[in-house]
């Protein structure tokens, strides 16, 4: 089988008297996307905003097997850009309607052999996008094997990045599982700490604008893909799964027969509130394949988040029923080997109280078969398609609601396969899904809307572990709106108001009550017990009721990646405005709050002690001044009356 080399811009203007570039503007015209060629031939693409340098040229190019697209290139077709207008509705996250609208153009190039290529670019007001796509009438087998494209970043850019984790270590071999902490504000170009790389979504600062690299759009053919360790002079190139990152027996890189394409890969930029109010990670990933009115998201109670094992048996999972259904919540997650310490029909008892007291049953399974060595149960229950008929047609038959699937092995192909198999067969016995131990989404949720949520972060179990993620967590947390929960949905498992059993916490209880309105994810667990709960004020518990998971808008206020972070989000007429200070010295925070200027509300926030909470009516400006403690955060709640 011969190797062809996909090289775009050689592709696009091999031909004589091809034109030397092609560009691609934004709707609103101020994002600029080039295409030229370099004098060695190869394909490069730049991304400027107002006429100033984003992303300087940049290498485009993919390896594939069978076939030869290095020499003997026809363009075929440079077509016309076309505007690309679509209206959808999230059942989760930071907007439940969007518009997306975004400029397009397709190139088409053929080799000696009549085979097609295209290579499709996206320009939205808010970002680029770029994607691959493989024609292949004969359907025959073809895998990829390499990819060149990257992303270079101006001189004097920093950047905020997670290392990936080398795949089959940490926990019984459970790695990669993005559950590393980030590096902040590094320069551009340092190599990551291991050889894996960085992963999405990656941020950058360059001299004109804040740029968030990451892709969507996973069928399932697909590998996942990541930065690579190197980024020699600030060169960012496209890395792949290692090897481990697979399935029993699967494949790691992206395969077909018959046409296919890759992710979409995204070029997010602007200011911080263009970044982090852009719906991109969802714009670009395939639509929903069905609207699943069944779906409904909710808050959960969950007993081992602090409690652990022993917490898995028949009474205690009875408490935390009782507390959702006292809090108001929709949810009650029972973790792991619930199949050994409550059974199958006892899970049936509960799943009928529970239904009694309006609260649906959420039930933990091992996804692995042989890739690592966990032994937690049901275990290796949902490989097949006949394994996951089996289980969920059973547990829909005694009516639980969703299932929590844990370690994953990482980004190879068949992990993203197995991902869109086990949505899509949960799909039709009624079942919601959250993924633990996992890859990113990837807009997965918007195809298929009972994907709730995704773990993929250093979550609030890490915490409980570990003194140095609990010292950690006060910057850490104040990094992830800026990155991974901008576009995906992240189960952080937030907010303790008591103490961690044999671990110092770091936050205060105001910084706490935050979390959950600055995380967004379709089934928000909550980390706290009955007991603690109890022992709040009733103006916080009464907070903690009315949480909503899916906003209708929000809106970023201010704050720096790693160090605070303010968002205002709203549900119908009410504003949520939630903030954290990341730092560990206390300060005064300027909040321009002009949308809701005038409107007096309740601000909830820490007291003389970091367990304590104070209470205050405040009345929203332009300039609103609050102070926040060391580690410290807030809520404030305006009902608008619209």
């Amino acid at each position: 089988m011969k190797v062809w080399m996909v090289a775009v811009l050689s592709i696009l203007l091999a031909a004589c008297g091809a034109k030397s570039h092609y560009t691609v503007t934004s709707p609103d015209g101020d994002l600029t996307l080039t295409l030229t060629q370099a004098s060695d031939g190869s394909a490069l693409y730049e991304v400027a905003q107002h006429g100033q340098p984003v992303l300087t040229p940049s290498p485009l190019g993919l390896t594939l097997s069978s076939g030869d697209f290095t020499r003997e290139l026809t363009v075929e077709a440079a077509g016309e850009p076309t505007l690309v207008k679509e209206h959808y509705t999230m059942v989760q996250g930071k907007q439940q309607d969007i518009n997306y609208l975004a400029r397009e153009q397709r190139f088409t190039v053929s080799n000696a052999d009549g085979q097609v290529l295209q290579v499709v670019f996206r320009v939205s007001d808010d970002g680029v996008a770029l994607q691959y796509r493989i024609a292949n009438p004969s359907d025959q087998a073809i895998s990829v094997t390499d990819e060149l494209t990257g992303f270079a970043l101006p001189k004097a850019t920093k950047a905020w990045l997670q290392p990936v984790a080398l795949a089959q270590t940490g926990y019984k071999k459970t790695n990669p599982s993005y559950e590393e902490h980030y590096q902040m504000g590094i320069d551009a170009g340092t190599a990551s700490p291991t050889e894996a790389g960085w992963v999405f979504p990656a941020l950058f600062k360059t001299p004109g604008a804040w740029v968030l690299i990451t892709e969507a759009g996973m069928d399932g053919d697909f590998h996942a893909s990541r930065l690579q360790q190197h980024s020699d002079n600030g060169v960012y190139r496209i890395g792949q799964p290692m090897q481990p990152e697979v399935t029993a027996g699967g494949a790691r890189m992206a395969n077909a027969r018959g046409d296919f394409h890759s992710p979409w890969r995204i070029i997010t930029l602007g200011d911080l509130a263009t970044v982090t109010q852009s719906t991109l990670g969802t714009d670009l990933a395939d639509p929903a394949v069905d609207d699943m009115a069944w779906v409904k998201p909710g808050v959960a109670s969950w007993s081992w988040a602090l409690l652990k094992d022993d917490s898995v048996n028949f009474d205690t999972t009875k408490d935390f029923i009782d507390y959702a259904a006292d809090m108001g919540w929709q949810y009650t997650l029972i973790d792991a080997d619930w199949d050994k310490k409550i059974g199958w029909d006892k899970l049936a008892t509960l799943v009928d109280y529970a239904a009694k007291k309006d609260v649906g049953i959420l039930v933990w399974y091992n996804s692995s078969g042989a890739w690592n060595e966990t032994v937690y149960s049901p275990k290796s229950a949902l490989l097949s398609a006949a394994d996951r008929e089996r289980e969920f047609s059973r547990l829909e038959k005694i009516g639980v609601k969703g299932v929590k699937i844990d370690f994953f092995p990482g980004d190879g192909q068949s992990v993203m396969a197995y991902y869109n198999d086990l949505v899509r067969d949960a799909a039709k016995h009624h079942l919601l899904l959250n993924y633990h131990g996992s890859s990113l989404p990837r807009g997965l949720h918007r195809t298929y809307p009972n994907l709730m949520t995704m773990e993929a972060v250093h979550g609030f179990e890490m915490i409980t572990f570990m003194q140095n993620s609990a010292d950690l967590a006060p910057s850490h947390m104040a990094m992830l709106p800026y990155t991974r929960n901008v576009f995906d949905p992240m189960d952080f498992t937030p907010t303790t108001f008591g103490e961690i059993p044999n671990i110092e916490r770091r936050t205060t209880n105001g910084f706490e009550l935050a979390l959950p309105v600055l995380f967004t994810s379709g089934i928000q667990h909550i980390a706290e017990t009955p007991d603690n709960m109890a022992t709040v004020p009733a103006y916080v518990k009464g907070f903690m009721r009315g949480l909503p998971v899916l906003w209708d808008e929000s809106r970023f206020v201010m704050g720096f990646p790693g160090q605070s972070a303010v968002f205002a989000r709203r549900k119908g007429s009410t504003w949520y405005v939630a903030g954290i200070n990341g730092d560990d010295r206390a300060k005064n925070m300027t909040l321009n709050l002009d949308f809701i200027a005038g409107k007096t509300g309740v601000l909830i926030t820490d007291g003389k002690t970091p367990r304590s909470f104070s209470r205050f009516s405040i009345t929203a400006s332009n300039e609103l001044e609050l102070p926040v403690k060391a580690h410290g955060g807030f809520v404030m709640t305006f009902n608008t009356g619209q």
